[in-house]
Parts: C-alpha cells; sequence; structure tokens
C-alpha cells in the first residue's frame, strides 16, 4: 500500500512538471501552426514557467505604450472634433430658431396693421403706400418661409387680442428702522 502511494505521488508529481513546461508555436511554409516544448527557428514562447528577466520585452512594450498613445491622442482628437461639430449644429440651430421667431413676429404685425411703416434712423416713421405694405408683407413672408419652413396661417376675422401683461409687485421701501423712530 505504501509503495503504490509513493509510485502515484512520484507519478503526479512528474505530471505537474511537465505541465509547467515552455510551450513554443510556430507556423510552417503551408500556415498551419505547430505546438511544441521544444524551440525551433522562428517559434515564439507561448507559456513558460521561468521569470522573464526584467526589460526581456520592454523594447515591445515600449512600442505598444506609443502605439497606444498615439490611438488615444487620435481618438480624443476625433471626439473633440465631434463635439466641436455638435456645438455648432446646436449654436446655428438656436440662431436658427431665434431667427424664425423673430420673423414670425415681423409678419404677424406686417398683416395685422392697416398700415405698415418703416422707422428711420432718428425713430420717425415713414409710411409705405398700399402697394409698398403688400410687398414688404411678401418679403416677409418669404423670409418667414426660409426660416421657418411654413407660413403661419392669418384668419383676418379673429380678433386682435393684444399680449398680456403681467403686473409687478411694488416692491417695500427700505426704511432704516433706527431713523424712522422718533427719539
Amino acid at each position: 500500500m505504501l509503495r503504490r502511494l509513493s509510485i502515484s505521488a512520484l507519478i503526479i508529481a512528474g505530471a505537474f512538471t511537465l505541465a509547467r513546461a515552455d510551450v513554443y508555436r510556430w507556423v510552417d511554409d503551408h500556415g498551419q501552426p505547430h505546438y511544441s516544448d521544444q524551440w525551433m527557428p522562428g517559434s515564439e514562447i507561448i507559456k513558460t514557467t521561468k521569470a522573464h528577466p526584467p526589460g526581456w520585452e520592454s523594447s515591445s512594450r515600449a512600442g505598444d505604450q506609443k502605439n497606444l498613445t498615439a490611438s488615444n491622442t487620435k481618438v480624443s482628437t476625433q471626439l473633440g472634433e465631434q463635439d466641436n461639430a455638435r456645438a455648432v449644429q446646436q449654436d446655428l440651430a438656436s440662431r436658427h430658431a431665434v431667427l424664425c421667431k423673430q420673423s414670425k413676429d415681423s409678419y404677424m404685425r406686417a398683416i395685422t396693421s392697416r398700415r405698415v411703416y418703416k422707422e428711420g434712423g432718428q425713430g420717425e416713421r415713414t409710411y409705405l403706400s398700399d402697394a409698398d405694405a403688400d410687398a414688404y408683407r411678401e418679403q416677409l413672408r418669404k423670409q418667414v418661409q426660409d426660416y421657418c419652413g411654413s407660413v403661419p396661417q392669418f384668419d383676418p376675422n379673429a380678433p386682435i387680442s393684444p399680449q398680456p401683461v403681467e403686473p409687478k409687485p411694488i416692491p417695500e421701501p427700505k426704511v432704516n428702522p433706527a431713523a424712522a423712530t422718533s427719539q
């Protein structure tokens, strides 16, 4: 019994040492990969149990590190360009929305007004003739169509309601309590 136990222990110990051997990989002329525990010219080590000396892979790691750094720089540049393009698109969209609203407001004012005028440099009003007012309204309609894509519908029978003005609260006066009391 003791003899079988010692023989099995030796077999197991031998198996563990064989399992910890170096494994080499190489590719033959036909493109077939081969694996072996023996070194062949052109083979590369796949698995080893020996500690490698420091710096054995430093040149390849330095190359990998440079490639990684270049790749990271390229990706961050692309992300930055995408962020800039998105910001420009958002700025253009917000500017376009402001111009659309201004154009609609001007068009609706020109349509609802009986007389159309233009203000001069000093604030004086120059009223347009009916033909000029119609041309001005058409110009505003085209401007709204360019900025907004569609022109708001105008119903001449709809009542014109002034814009509601919200009342502002009256602020409390600031009084110094010491000065407000008699002495």
